[in-house]
């Protein structure tokens, strides 16, 4: 079973740094993207930053920048390095990969999500 495990979470004051990473139980190059997804209560989740396996990093404007998703094979792990953070990045991180399966599909796996608050 794919599991994704998130930590690093945590309480940061306006201007600090956080990073994030997401242990992935299976090989990181068996997604076809890993990403992070950040929900604020009463919100939809929204697309923070991805890692197709092929091509190039996404990030959302909001972020753009600041973040920066990247895949670390030793670990097998995917990490989110939070820079120049402010109060509205404040929100549940979440870890998600999209994994090709045999039947050819596409199945989507997400991890347990990290609180991160950015306040004084």
């Amino acid at each position: 079973q794919v599991q994704l495990v998130e930590s690093g979470g945590g309480l940061v004051p306006p201007g600090g740094s956080l990073r994030l990473s997401c242990a992935v139980s299976e090989s990181i190059f068996s997604f076809s993207v890993l990403a992070w997804y950040r929900q604020v209560p009463g919100n939809q989740r929204e697309l923070v930053a991805s890692s197709p396996r092929y091509g190039s990093r996404w990030y959302s404007d909001s972020v753009q920048g600041r973040f920066t998703i990247s895949r670390d094979i030793a670990k097998n792990s995917v990490d989110l390095q939070m820079n120049s953070l402010m109060p509205e990045d404040t929100g549940v991180y979440y870890c998600n990969g999209e994994r090709p399966e045999p039947t050819g599909s596409n199945l989507n796996y997400w991890g347990q999500g990290t609180q991160v608050t950015v306040s004084s």
